[in-house]
């Protein structure tokens, strides 16, 4: 899990390059279509990206985002009616069979396809109509990482050139230098003051929820320890009644119209004594973040929560790359 995370600025630089022409070719297809909607297809920590993906189409494009229920296909064998609709499928191994029913469904249905995928040689990839690949290299990891930055990655490239826009493209063009810079910093003091917790949340808002999302799901399958992910906005229904003194909540924000809600939230938290870990927002020593595009600052943070969540791992006596009871390929039918 820490080489491969690692690798994530290198395999972002070569994304971005092999894509390019196919995402500017894809994104004067998609002008010229108009979706009337996009539908994602993925499961685990590439349904986190998929969750990037519906901020960042629906913000950029106004076109309705939303996520595919694999059983519809897959289990209850009904047909959808796809006219007219994108179908994004994202998948590191492009074999799972309940994402590859969903997406013969949605061929059937009418849909384009495109599909984000790391393994070009998968039964996704030969279904797709067209295909980005993620190009992050073998990853024996259970838990992924740098395939999952590479998914982001990919999102964002191919909503600017759908959307033809300049300053996402150059943010783009900087990040995997960002990211060398993010693996560096030292998100220690999280891990220690984690080591012994049994319960957290993990909060973001807009294109920031789908990095809690998956950091969530590391903290589970990695550190043995329970996170549940939230909207910044949702955690306020409901799930703040379990917030009392001592409480851990991971946040992270980014420098766009969310942050000063999200700010607002963490100090409604603190006021309530919880234990307030905050990438983003005021220059914290704490967890020191780096700027970026708005919204590729999740894309930064999560590189610096791998390192964290690996030394987390190990001093809570787990082994990050073998989490029990996981596969790499999840066989969900």
């Amino acid at each position: 899990m820490f080489r491969e995370a690692a690798e994530a600025p290198a395999v972002v630089a070569r994304l971005l390059a092999a894509n390019r022409d196919a995402a500017e070719a894809l994104g004067a297809e998609l002008r010229a279509l108009k979706p009337r909607a996009v539908v994602t297809c993925a499961r685990g920590s590439s349904d986190h990206a998929a969750t990037y993906a519906k901020y960042l189409v629906e913000t950029g494009t106004g076109v309705l985002t939303s996520s595919a229920a694999l059983s519809v296909s897959s289990v209850y064998a009904t047909e959808p009616q796809m006219e007219g609709v994108l179908y994004l499928a994202i998948s590191q191994s492009g074999r799972s069979p309940d994402l590859l029913s969903a997406v013969e469904a949605a061929k059937r249905g009418g849909a384009l396809v495109v599909a984000l995928v790391n393994d070009e040689t998968s039964p996704l990839a030969a279904l797709a109509d067209r295909v980005l690949p993620l190009h992050a290299g073998p990853e024996r990891s259970v838990a992924a990482t740098k395939s999952y930055i590479a998914a982001l990655a990919a999102i964002a490239q191919l909503v600017a050139a759908w959307t033809r826009d300049d300053q996402l493209a150059a943010g783009l063009e900087a990040l995997p230098q960002v990211l060398s810079q993010a693996w560096a910093l030292d998100w220690s003091p999280a891990a220690t003051r984690l080591k012994a917790a049994h319960n957290l949340y993990v909060l973001g808002r807009g294109v920031g929820f789908a990095v809690a999302q998956e950091a969530a799901l590391k903290f589970k399958e990695t550190c043995g320890l329970h996170a549940e992910a939230f909207s910044a906005a949702e955690v306020l229904h409901g799930p703040m009644a379990l917030v009392t003194t001592g409480f851990p909540v991971l946040v992270f924000a980014q420098a766009d119209e969310t942050q000063a809600s999200v700010l607002e939230m963490v100090r409604g938290l603190e006021r309530r004594g919880a234990d307030v870990l905050l990438a983003g927002g005021p220059p914290s020593d704490l967890l020191p973040t780096l700027a970026a595009h708005p919204v590729l600052e999740p894309i930064v943070r999560i590189q610096g929560f791998y390192r964290m969540a690996n030394a987390l791992s190990l001093a809570r006596g787990h082994d990050p790359d073998r989490p029990p009871h996981l596969n790499k390929v999840t066989e969900t039918v």
